[in-house]
């Protein structure tokens, strides 16, 4: 059975549908990339999917005993993030609050998570120092610890790269897809970046005037796939640099 299954979803806010008739699943292992025009509706998806607002209409399963405290997210950094007077340890700790329900406090098996997520994204030196102090992209390592720490099954990544340079940004990437491929962590991104998204991705939902769903080699085939190409292409050969997709 999918992790994720939606069906007919309607999505939008203040009452109004901004995308409707949406239909994907995810399964065990899955790389999803979420792309599309600017203002297509992705944040508010990703906002459902964690559901921090519900559907206007459809539904959304979970299956193979996902529930809700089980996934994992990383958000677009803010200002106020980014800032954030806590340890490193303390904030990726404080992803095991969903297995903790009442109890205040970490148990072996929560710290031991803890110290196995700090040494996988290569924290473990870093964990007494100061969030702010950190450069963007131990920021960004420090929060995917936090969102694994929540999670052996799916993580939703929300332009997990977004300011990042790019040396920093292909190190991100190889991460994630380190996670898909040798952990089997099943991933859902919203990205900007079409390179990345045809260079990692195993599925494609593009959403906008019209919808897409499925495997990478159906969407480089798709009306919707030409597109984006034909204007990536256009745009690099206007600036002279790659660029990503609106």
């Amino acid at each position: 059975m999918a992790l994720i299954s939606c069906e007919n979803l309607t999505l939008g806010y203040d009452g109004k549908p901004i995308l409707q008739g949406l239909n994907f699943t995810v399964n065990a292992g899955d790389y999803l990339c979420i792309v599309g025009e600017n203002g297509s509706g992705k944040s508010t998806l990703m906002r459902t999917l964690l559901h921090l607002q519900p559907p206007m209409g459809g539904k959304i399963t979970m299956g193979d005993g996902l529930t809700q405290d089980e996934l994992g997210y990383l958000p677009q950094q803010t200002a106020w993030q980014q800032d954030f007077p806590a340890s490193v340890r303390e904030i990726v700790q404080s992803g095991c609050q969903g297995h903790c329900g009442l109890r205040p406090w970490y148990n072996k098996k929560e710290k031991a998570l803890v110290a196995a997520n700090l040494a996988k994204m290569g924290l473990t030196e870093l964990q007494n120092r100061c969030y702010r102090e950190l450069s963007g992209g131990q920021q960004q390592r420090v929060l995917l610890a936090r969102a694994l720490c929540a999670t052996q099954k799916v993580l939703l990544l929300d332009e997990p790269v977004s300011g990042l340079d790019p040396l920093v940004t292909a190190e991100m990437y190889q991460l994630i897809a380190d996670l898909n491929r040798s952990d089997g962590v099943a991933v859902i991104m919203i990205s900007h970046d079409m390179g990345a998204a045809l260079s990692y991705a195993s599925h494609i939902l593009h959403i906008g005037e019209s919808i897409f769903f499925g495997t990478l080699d159906e969407y480089r085939q798709s009306e919707q796939g030409r597109r984006f190409a034909e204007a990536d292409i256009a745009d690099i050969a206007e600036n002279g640099s790659e660029v990503t997709a609106r």
